[in-house]
């Protein structure tokens, strides 16, 4: 295999197999070449690998991750799921999308990082309403806080006698799980490319902990060549005192224990650019403007204003800057999050003709 090491991979997928799962994504999702986009660049051949379309609620990364939570979850008997992130977070929209299919209950707590506009029923959070999530919106300064809240939520509920799984952000044990599922998807990408013949030299992403974990895991104990790129949509990880280094190599040596598997990382072995985040989580600068738009109308391809359009930036800049070469394969991963888009027109600085 051009990409890995065919003992060590079927090894990887056995270990996968081994754990409880739901069905909830469509896979696999494609890997798609973008010709014009490649063209427009004048660098390396650039690919995307389409998690967008996992299909649930509008697809994202979130839902491969969900399959192997929400089995435990499932597993253990519970019946209510309790979480929380930004108001237009992609985890939580997939979060209360999963819990509808799999008959769960779920209540988010979400926190404003827009101010007024994020009291505003679009986008994401229109989706957790419309699937049957129960939402409070909250002020909380920073992402410990809200994890106090969660928490709080989730004891309430406890109380009430429901069975409660205390999710992300007030829960920030057991992430080892949800990065399990993008080891599964390391294996699906690398059997794609086998398939074009395509040897992948780079494999960019936007990430802050789990999904870069999993492929970072996965990649390793196949011995894969490719080279993976995080840039993470936070300005310093969710929790306080970690490099996103330390953090996502910590959420891989989980990964791999529960799998049962010999291969750790350490972080001095992983890359995670923190020069693409701008102004903080869910801001968007000039950069991140520029890449939404090239990206769609090169590919037809809409990126979302949180994270993809943050890792396409640091992309570019790459490439513009000489650090990626001409006669490169690289794939970027697309992780969803379309939905916010519509929550964003004015940040996106838009025009449009109107006549009367």
């Amino acid at each position: 295999m051009l990409n890995a090491n065919t003992e060590r991979l079927n090894e990887l997928q056995a270990a996968i197999d081994a754990l409880p799962r739901i069905p909830l994504a469509n896979l696999p999702t494609p890997l798609e070449h973008c010709p014009r986009m490649s063209a427009e660049v004048g660098g390396p051949t650039l690919w995307v690998k389409r998690d967008d379309l996992t299909g649930l609620a509008m697809g994202g990364n979130k839902t491969r991750m969900f399959e192997y939570v929400l089995g435990q979850v499932k597993a253990d008997g519970m019946d209510t799921v309790v979480g929380g992130a930004a108001v237009q977070s992609n985890y939580c929209r997939q979060l209360a999308a999963a819990c509808a299919k799999a008959g769960l209950d779920c209540h988010l707590v979400l926190r404003r990082v827009r101010g007024e506009k994020d009291d505003q029923i679009q986008g994401g959070i229109l989706l957790d309403l419309v699937v049957g999530a129960h939402v409070t919106v909250v002020d909380a300064p920073r992402w410990p806080e809200l994890g106090e809240l969660v928490r709080a939520k989730a004891e309430e509920l406890s109380n009430q006698g429901k069975k409660v799984f205390t999710a992300r952000v007030g829960n920030e044990s057991g992430l080892g799980l949800y990065a399990v599922s993008y080891a599964a998807a390391a294996i699906e990408l690398v059997k794609q490319a086998e398939e074009l013949d395509l040897k992948i030299d780079e494999l960019w992403l936007c990430s802050s902990d789990t999904t870069q974990a999993g492929l970072a895991v996965g990649l390793k104990h196949m011995e894969s060549p490719i080279k993976l790129v995080g840039v993470p949509a936070l300005p310093e990880p969710v929790m306080p005192g970690w490099t996103f280094e330390e953090c996502i190599g910590s959420i891989a040596n989980e990964s791999a224990e529960l799998l049962g598997l010999s291969t750790r990382l350490d972080p001095s072995e992983l890359i995670s650019l923190t020069d693409y985040v701008g102004p903080g989580y869910g801001v968007m600068d000039d950069t991140h403007r520029e890449a939404l738009r090239l990206v769609g109308r090169t590919e037809g391809l809409l990126l979302d204003p949180v994270y993809t359009s943050k890792m396409v930036s640091g992309l570019l800049d790459h490439i513009r800057t000489g650090r990626i070469s001409g006669d490169e394969n690289i794939v970027f991963l697309h992780t969803g999050g379309l939905p916010a888009l519509f929550a964003y027109n004015e940040e996106l600085h838009l025009t449009l003709e109107v006549t009367t």
